[in-house]
């Protein structure tokens, strides 16, 4: 039977308020003491937590709007501000309020359909808009600060900065500065007092630090307006005048992976998964909560190379999944407070109940999006599903290649390139999407196309899309001519996570996977006939993919024709609504396969 929403979210709210909540008193652990020790005084010493979060996403309900039921995954972890709330709520009562801090690593109002409605169908910046739901709870929830994710900057800077008003602690990004003065377009840093029982108070500062991706990722949104530099670089300034003013443990929120690498290539001039870097290189860190990556790093020690000094970092699991806990022992000596150990770990939100207050106050929210996610705008003749798509040419991606190749004919159909083929790229962002038969919602097309891309036009020619080709079919696992094929082993090679894997549409061509990488690609045809080097297409293509993610070749550096600036699934939306119907047997066709010495695999 179908869950309920109304009775989801008033279940939610009545077994949250039964949750049993461990130490009601403040835990000696959070206090300072001073023990005798043979006669002496024994140092004086002081506990306190960072509680950190990262990648929220626009989460704050255990909710999938793309599937219109609670979330769910292999490993039954559940997301969410409010599941997060209730860990939060009982660390306090634990530790002491006072002894706590919560701060968070970026990424926070964009990926789900609520952050979506309230960007842009009841947008923030409206004149009287309502006030962000990820701004409601994360103020319910006495957030101390919180960096700049990349995907702060999707939706464009005026939305970003209402956000920002909106919000009762600071957004913080030292690496985020004016294009023009190149001064901090953000606060750096966050400074917070923690009393002590005895002794002076304890200054702790938050070192914000954001992605110098978003000069790429987001160029149409930031180029002119802000630049971003590197992590380590701003670090290293930073750090030194926070000690200055008398910082007593330093904490750096960082939108940046751990590993050093970068998945862009000579496009983005920076590394991307920095945070590590920072930690090795910038002397005075004390702890690093690690965002962007969407992995979980429960405790991760990095010596940094000057001082030798071990610097923890931890990364919480996205979508509100994890929360990290940093536990710090200070001691005092000489007039001042020194950080003497530091460990950290990882909390699951699955072991607890919706905290009921972020429930109660968001409850109206979630229903005005469930109630625009399932409006019918169309209907199918036949379902398709993606549950294949990695490996096989199938309807559901054609779809997504069919509508942009339409749209941008449409786009430049009176301009010079009207005459030019469209070629085009979608990739499986998700391996369980379907648009059944029947109706069709907007949840079910808004599922097809999970991120927030946008649309462009790029002049390619037949050279460089067989270089693209067989750029993407790096996504294969070598398989010999003569070995069973299973296709859970087939893809992903390396690493490679299915939403670069791109299959292009308008041409016809085999990937043999029995090949080396760099060679796969054969039999690539268009209108029937071999594909020449010079022949000119207009290629559809997402900004994401256009600018540089994924490192594919030529494509970022090939002329641009055309953009929009509406996301592509709102496209997909608008195509479907105005068709009111989708055919298959009008785009579907097998353009594409795996084969083994020109033998099909499928």
């Amino acid at each position: 039977m179908p869950l309920n929403r109304r009775k989801f979210l008033k279940k939610s709210a009545v077994t949250s308020a039964g949750v049993a909540v461990a130490g009601t008193a403040v835990a000696p652990s959070a206090r300072a003491a001073e023990v005798r020790d043979g006669g002496k005084k024994a140092p004086k010493r002081y506990r306190f937590t960072v509680m950190g979060t990262t990648d929220l996403h626009g989460n704050v309900f255990n909710w999938d709007y793309f599937t219109d039921k609670e979330f769910d995954d292999k490993a039954h972890n559940d997301v969410g501000l409010a599941k997060v709330s209730t860990l939060v709520n009982r660390i306090r009562e634990e530790k002491g309020r006072g002894n706590t801090l919560l701060i968070d690593a970026g990424d926070t109002i964009q990926g789900t359909q609520l952050s979506y409605y309230y960007a842009k169908v009841d947008p923030i910046t409206a004149k009287g808009g309502p006030v962000h739901p990820m701004a409601q709870a994360m103020n319910a929830m006495d957030y101390d600060a919180a960096a700049l994710g990349n995907h702060e900057f999707n939706y464009g800077i005026p939305v970003l900065r209402k956000f920002q008003e909106q919000c009762r602690f600071p957004l913080l990004g030292a690496n985020a500065l004016d294009a023009k003065t190149l001064r901090p377009a953000f606060p750096p840093y966050s400074i917070h007092r923690l009393r002590t029982p005895c002794g002076r108070d304890v200054k702790v500062a938050v070192l914000g630090l954001t992605n110098p991706g978003i000069a790429i990722w987001d160029k149409a949104n930031v180029q002119g307006k802000m630049t971003f530099p590197g992590l380590e670089e701003q670090a290293a300034k930073w750090v030194p005048k926070l000690r200055s003013m008398g910082a007593d443990v330093v904490i750096v929120s960082a939108h940046s992976g751990s590993s050093g690498t970068s998945s862009y290539g000579d496009q983005l001039p920076y590394i991307e998964n920095a945070a590590g870097l920072v930690a090795e290189q910038v002397p005075g860190i004390d702890a690093i909560l690690v965002g962007h990556a969407h992995t979980e790093i429960p405790e991760y020690f990095v010596t940094n190379k000057e001082t030798g000094k071990q610097v923890v970092l931890s990364e919480p699991l996205k979508w509100g999944q994890r929360l990290t806990l940093f536990d710090f022992e200070l001691v005092w000596g000489k007039g001042c407070w020194k950080v003497e150990k530091v460990a950290a770990q990882v909390l699951n939100s699955n072991t607890v109940e919706e905290d009921p207050k972020i429930v109660k106050m968001l409850g109206d929210e979630h229903e005005k999006v469930v109630a625009y996610v399932n409006q019918i705008i169309g209907t199918n003749a036949a379902e398709m599903t993606s549950v294949e798509a990695p490996y096989k040419d199938v309807a559901i991606i054609d779809l997504i290649n069919h509508i942009q190749a339409d749209t941008v004919k449409q786009a430049l159909a009176s301009g010079e390139y009207a005459s030019l083929p469209v070629l085009s790229q979608a990739a499986a962002f998700s391996r369980s999407a379907v648009i059944p038969a029947g109706n069709v919602t907007i949840r079910d097309v808004a599922g097809l196309y999970v991120f927030e891309n946008t649309l462009e036009a790029r002049l390619m020619t037949g050279a460089q899309m067989k270089a693209y080709l067989e750029y993407s079919a790096n996504y294969f696992v070598q398989t010999a001519a003569d070995a069973v094929v299973d296709p859970a082993k087939l893809t992903n090679a390396n690493g490679t996570p299915d939403y670069n894997y791109d299959a292009v549409s308008g041409l016809s061509y085999e990937i043999d996977i029995a090949k080396p990488a760099g060679s796969r690609i054969v039999n690539v045809r268009f209108e029937g006939a071999a594909l020449a080097d010079d022949q000119k297409f207009v290629f559809a293509v997402n900004n994401y993919r256009a600018n540089g993610g994924g490192n594919f070749p030529h494509v970022a550096a090939a002329q641009l024709l055309w953009s929009n600036s509406d996301e592509i699934r709102n496209t997909m939306i608008a195509w479907v609504t105005a068709k009111g119907s989708i055919d298959p047997a009008a785009f579907a066709s097998v353009d594409w396969r795996l084969t083994r010495n020109g033998t099909p695999v499928f």
